[in-house]
């Protein structure tokens, strides 16, 4: 059987969130490989959020084993917490959570989510937000392992049903539930303009962007 071809991809880095648990099923744990040597496929460099246990530490050991570059940025403070063994690649210390979250989104291409907790959601929540802003327009991605992410997806749609969100800020989510697909569907996304409120130089500092950079349209 011949090796499927495999187009470059426009993304040089991307950012991924997930858990500091392995979470109950195997599959959960699977995703969170498949999805790194998925990256590693495409030549794709990770960044996260830097520990090494739980679905964090598989999907940096996968993409690491493959030879891409691993970027790891966490607080400080954090770090005697959540690193434990031995991590792989770069690890970029912050000052604070704000500052982890906007050098992770600054050096990223792109966004994914696998299963994950609290620090998860808000992790993406932001990312979604900031391109519902206008700040960045790059694609953001659930990985929806086992339909963990069903429940979210509802109740965003039911928020879009009562007029809390617009239709287009709708499109901004990206769902599928392999990594093959998923990274299909982020290579194809195309921002929706309307959507963008703003993007005042202030904004763009806060995320770590410099105070005359611009939205890529």
């Amino acid at each position: 059987m011949e090796k499927e071809m495999m187009r470059p991809s426009k993304f040089k880095r991307i950012c991924v969130f997930c858990g500091s648990s392995q979470g109950k099923k195997r599959t959960y744990q699977d995703a969170a490989i498949v999805l790194g040597r998925e990256l590693v496929s495409r030549n794709i460099d990770l960044v996260y959020g830097g520990g090494s246990v739980g679905l964090m530490g598989l999907v940096s050991q996968a993409v690491y084993n493959g030879g891409r570059h691993v970027l790891g940025v966490i607080p400080k403070t954090l770090m005697p917490q959540e690193i434990t063994g031995e991590t792989v690649g770069e690890v970029r210390p912050v000052a604070d959570m704000h500052q982890r979250k906007a050098e992770m989104a600054r050096q990223s291409d792109a966004f994914i989510a696998l299963p994950g907790g609290y620090g998860t959601l808000e992790e993406l929540l932001e990312v979604i937000t900031w391109a519902q802003l206008g700040i960045h327009d790059k694609p953001v991605g659930l990985l929806n392992v086992d339909g963990y992410y069903n429940s979210l997806l509802s109740f965003i749609d039911k928020a879009v049903e009562e007029g809390f969100i617009s239709p287009n800020a709708r499109h901004i989510i990206i769902s599928a539930p392999t990594a093959k697909e998923l990274m299909k569907k982020l290579e194809e996304y195309v921002p929706r303009h309307e959507i963008v409120a703003s993007k005042h130089s202030w904004e763009m500092e806060q995320l770590g962007y410099p105070a005359k950079c611009e939205v890529l349209r």
